[in-house]
């Protein structure tokens, strides 16, 4: 017989996100759409905490609220913590340091990853390229990687919604396109590019399509969300001998 101490009100989640408070539309393939998700979700929303906000003035002050959700997180017994904007990459440290479960709260993460597997610079996509700063990359070591930004501040569908918050309504088509036509700027600016890593977790849904594209690996928190679900949770393999 298996004796489990309890104390969780709800069991079974994998991965707790710190969500940022946003309301334009959630595909498919979204950190915060759990409906098409390989894994477990539970989601602590940082209250008054915008990607305008997190872009425009990453201050310390934020951090004592992070802080508190990622233990609160923590407690609900979620096995790792991840989060809902790739710019909470200049706290990944602080984040990691207080709590005792794995936490990856940016998919810049896989930037040093993305660039041994490939020996060649690495193409990161990232919603705004005028607030990515040296700061987010050393926070997830990516400070000495060999990279290529390209920004989506002047897409206008994308930018009007996400980065300056003028409405939640939102042209997925658009925004598709606004996206292919930023990767295709930037291996015709960079064409040895070995893959790329999506900061933005608005651009998941849209990675196939883009893979397709581009003809190159595509990294983004839902690759590494997945990953860190399964090294936290190990199945037997299936087979035989």
């Amino acid at each position: 017989m298996t004796i489990h101490p309890g104390g969780q009100n709800i069991c079974g989640v994998s991965i707790g996100v710190l969500s940022l408070e946003s309301y334009f539309p959630k595909p498919p393939g979204h950190i915060k759409n759990p409906s098409s998700l390989p894994f477990t979700t539970t989601y602590e929303i940082l209250h008054g905490l915008t990607v305008q906000k997190l872009l425009a003035d990453p201050s310390p002050e934020l951090l004592e609220p992070i802080l508190s959700a990622a233990k609160r997180l923590e407690d609900q017994g979620v096995h790792a913590i991840t989060g809902s904007c790739g710019f909470l990459a200049i706290f990944q440290k602080e984040i990691a340091a207080a709590v005792s479960v794995p936490v990856f709260v940016s998919s810049l993460i896989q930037v040093p990853l993305a660039y041994h597997m490939t020996n060649a610079p690495v193409g990161v996509i990232t919603a705004s390229a005028a607030s990515l700063t040296d700061k987010h990359l050393e926070g997830v070591g990516a400070a000495h990687v060999p990279i290529v930004v390209q920004g989506l501040d002047d897409a206008p569908e994308f930018s009007a919604v996400i980065l300056r918050g003028e409405r939640t309504q939102m042209d997925l088509g658009k925004v598709t396109e606004e996206l292919f036509a930023a990767a295709d700027d930037m291996i015709e600016r960079s064409p040895d590019i070995g893959a790329v890593v999506l900061e933005c977790t608005d651009l998941p849904p849209y990675a196939h399509q883009l893979q397709a594209r581009i003809k190159r690996p595509v990294f983004d928190i839902i690759t590494l969300a997945s990953m860190a679900h399964s090294v936290a949770h190990r199945y037997a393999f299936p087979g035989f001998i």
